[in-house]
């Protein structure tokens, strides 16, 4: 009897024996991962009879979402102005204010009337599937009407007359403080941006903070004259955008005259757009 606990007791040990070695040997492969950023380096080392094989690193990248929002600064775009001039010359209101003038006096120089904006930041929100989004901004849009003849514009009341001096330059400056609103349309989102391409289609509306009529002549030399010239005070305009890869092309045309009253010039601009959009 005492022969038969023996042996019981003996088996036990070795079934305890054996388990605890089949355990051990069924770890055969530990790892370690470290996040570094969007990156994950996974530490892996294997265990083969109690020796250690040589350890395998891999390197992996984390794809994140793309971010709701983004935001841009420091957008500067470089164009072109000019004006549908729909003015009645024949009118009491149009020589009124400007006496004797018709459609020629207000000719402009094509391409010297510059347009440049300047935007402080222009945010992207996203609406659907990052595909459609609600883009919006703050800026400055700078206008200069450079014209060919030797127009001036006088003060209280404002008028225009035609000048005998013959002047070297002679440009209507307007500037704006702009707020764009626009829907969006990022055709390949998760691009880069030079792959990228989308458009644009909103408005914009502008308080007009500064405007000026600037003159140089060999008789009166350099003269600036500041007023608001029976300028609109707001601008409502219809803008748009296109993107094309690594070109960025941008257009805007006013929903109504620049001037309050006299003449009907609408205002159109386009031009090339450089910063991510």
């Amino acid at each position: 009897m005492k022969k038969f606990y023996f042996l019981v007791a003996g088996l036990c040990l070795y079934g305890s024996s054996f388990a605890q070695t089949d355990t051990s040997a069924n770890k055969t492969q530990q790892s370690d991962t470290i996040r570094i950023g969007t990156m994950i380096i996974v530490k892996k080392r294997r265990n083969s009879g109690g020796n250690d094989s040589p350890t395998t690193v891999t390197i992996e990248k984390k794809h994140s979402r793309p971010s709701n929002v983004t935001t841009n600064w420091g957008i500067v775009d470089l164009g072109f102005n000019n004006y549908t001039d729909n003015t009645n010359y024949a009118s009491a209101a149009a020589q009124q204010f400007a006496p004797g003038g018709n459609k020629d006096w207000f000719k402009l120089h094509n391409g010297k009337s510059v347009n440049v904006n300047i935007w402080f930041f222009m945010q992207r929100l996203n609406l659907v599937s990052h595909v459609v989004n609600l883009k919006y901004g703050l800026g400055l849009e700078l206008n200069n009407y450079r014209y060919e003849s030797n127009i001036r514009f006088k003060e209280n009341p404002t008028s225009v007359y035609m000048d005998n001096i013959s002047y070297h330059k002679n440009k209507l400056a307007a500037d704006y403080l702009t707020v764009p609103l626009m829907l969006n349309f990022n055709l390949r989102p998760g691009k880069d941006n030079d792959k990228s391409f989308g458009l644009s289609a909103g408005v914009s509306a502008g308080y007009l903070y500064s405007s000026r009529q600037k003159i140089v002549s060999g008789q009166t030399g350099k003269t600036k004259v500041k007023d608001d010239f029976d300028l609109r005070n707001y601008k409502l305009s219809y803008i748009a955008e296109l993107h094309l890869g690594p070109v960025n092309l941008y257009g805007s045309l006013a929903t109504q005259s620049m001037f309050e009253k006299g003449l009907d010039q609408t205002p159109y601009n386009i031009g090339i757009r450089i910063g991510k959009l």
